[in-house]
């Protein structure tokens, strides 16, 4: 069965105070706003009431991405300005203290809480998931086995989440250091089959590490709900056109790697902590520093393993005619930096985080047409 390679993205906002650029505890109002609109898109929990997140129906090309994202934060941003706040696309928020957040009074939530403990307290992130559409079990394992090489530099490409708790934490991406601290969150293990698969899970279940295979976050999974693949690992982008890219990026990622598998090119079984390692190489340096070319088990300047990447991803692109649209988009953040490196640039211009603030919330209703008032950028 051929995969038909569609796309959705679900992306999570932070919902802030315009006066304080503070994180404001609303999310219930924002949603019941949502419910009482004629808008389609629909607004829902996150774990803690400072956050929402929203999903797109099942996407066939780029510019079904755009449409779908520019409908659903513009739905976020007018339910938020209903309820005098403004929203937030970035991996962490700049100086909120966790200790202020509260949990949303879910079951699930609360379960997660009592299990994880301060893991959980501290967990005030947020990130941006891309669906590929890959019916076929056996394949999207032999697909996720070839893609998970290039996370660290699909992190390094998005990474936005420089500062939190009042300072700049040194990562390029700190939402991710915060992330891999789940005992099931990281890199996925290199599976023979997908037998070999469900088997690990259902031990992780057995062990009681968890109680559902939708609590094991790994940078990719089989998603439990739909037939795709989930890509887990970006922060969410900070505007429309980053999170149009990383849709391209992946799809593109996805049609190469099952044209690999198909031509019979073996996947590199990276071992697990090599790929933890690189992770964390690329959350805490992004593109201005290295990054492992597991080709060739060398470390190389990011940027010039982009132009591998790119290169390697040619063929998926060139399928879906994205090329122009995500090579823009590449060219853009290697010229001027990824989001991380554009927060830092606010940052040492004002020396002020509310002031960072205002730029993520400015760029997060880039291309929606709705407009901010003054007190919002």
């Amino acid at each position: 069965m051929v995969p038909d390679f569609t796309i959705g993205v679900e992306e999570e906002y932070q919902i802030v105070d315009p006066e304080t650029r503070s994180l404001a505890d609303c999310s219930k109002s924002l949603i019941k706003t949502n419910q009482n609109s004629n808008t389609e898109q629909e607004i829902v929990h996150e774990l803690f009431r400072c956050e929402v997140e929203i999903a797109t129906g099942i996407c066939h090309t780029l510019d079904d991405v755009r449409r779908a994202l520019v409908q659903a934060r513009t739905a976020v941003i007018e339910a938020a300005q209903d309820n005098g706040a403004v929203i937030a696309a970035a991996g962490t928020h700049p100086f909120s203290p966790w200790e202020e957040q509260e949990v949303t009074p879910k079951e699930r939530y609360y379960a997660l809480q009592e299990d994880l403990q301060q893991i959980i307290k501290e967990l005030i992130i947020l990130g941006c998931h891309v669906h590929v559409g890959v019916e076929d079990r056996e394949m999207a394992v032999q697909i996720s086995n070839r893609a998970r090489i290039w996370l660290p530099l699909l992190l390094s490409l998005t990474a936005n989440s420089p500062f939190c708790d009042g300072k700049d934490t040194g990562y390029d991406s700190y939402r991710m250091a915060l992330w891999c601290r789940l005992p099931t969150a990281g890199p996925p293990p290199f599976f023979e089959n997908y037998a070999d698969y469900q088997g690990f899970i259902q031990k992780l279940i057995d062990t009681d590490i968890t109680d559902d295979p939708t609590k094991v976050y790994w940078d990719i999974r089989l998603s439990e709900r739909f037939p795709t693949i989930e890509f887990r690992m970006s922060d969410v982008c900070a505007s429309i056109e980053e999170a149009v890219m990383l849709a391209g990026i992946i799809r593109a990622l996805a049609y190469t790697c099952y044209q690999d598998v198909i031509n019979g090119q073996p996947a590199l079984p990276v071992r697990g902590e090599m790929l933890k390692a690189a992770m964390w190489q690329a959350a805490r340096h992004g593109l201005s520093g290295e990054l492992i070319d597991f080709a060739t088990t060398e470390s190389v300047p990011a940027k010039t393993l982009v132009q591998s990447f790119m290169r390697y991803i040619q063929p998926g692109l060139a399928h879906f005619g994205d090329e122009a649209i995500v090579k823009k988009e590449v060219d853009k953040i290697l010229s001027e930096g990824n989001s991380a490196q554009r927060q830092r640039a606010v940052y040492e211009k004002t020396s002020s985080l509310e002031s960072v603030v205002d730029d993520i919330v400015r760029r997060s209703a880039m291309q929606t047409g709705v407009e901010l008032q003054p007190k919002e950028v």
